[in-house]
């Protein structure tokens, strides 16, 4: 529990770099990355980070309501993923690219964050943002910030067993 509150104490940005911390330095060089990607994609998002017990995920939202977040970013202890989140079925995927069976989230395994970049990839986030209806803020409304959600007191161990 101190260290939760030790946490709070810190602003987003520490905070969410003490979350990343905990990766090996491969993939938190790779989330952050990604995050970077997913700003300039989208930079008036509001990036809503969930420091769960599975995963440290990144929701990228136009409000702070978790039921708005069209993407997210989520860092397993291996990879880093990006969801398409809400509308994930309906996303026409000629590439087939998006995986995942539920009802309503599709993802991504990145291979390397410029993933992000390229235009299938690219094509898809247009077709979600599109789905969900969602305005995609540029020039000074661009205002995106960034807000803890959630941080779990038990979390799976953030790096990979050694062998």
């Amino acid at each position: 529990m101190p260290q939760i509150l030790a946490q709070r104490a810190k602003s987003p940005p520490a905070q969410l770099e003490g979350f990343l911390a905990k990766f090996t330095p491969e993939v938190a060089a790779a989330a952050r990355d990604a995050l970077a990607r997913m700003r300039k994609r989208w930079p008036g998002a509001i990036e809503l980070v969930y420091d769960n017990y599975n995963a440290l995920a990144i929701g990228f939202a136009p409000t702070e309501r978790a039921s708005e977040a069209v993407f997210s970013i989520a860092v397993f202890p291996r990879w880093v993923t990006l969801c398409f989140l809400r509308n994930g079925p309906r996303i026409p995927d000629p590439a087939r690219l998006l995986k995942g069976a539920g009802s309503r989230v599709r993802h991504i395994r990145l291979q390397s964050a410029a993933d992000i970049d390229s235009p299938d990839v690219r094509a898809l986030m247009k077709e979600a943002l599109d789905l969900a209806e969602v305005k995609v803020r540029r020039g000074a409304a661009a205002k995106g910030r960034l807000v803890i959600k959630s941080v779990s007191a038990k979390q799976r161990p953030r790096r990979p067993r050694q062998p």
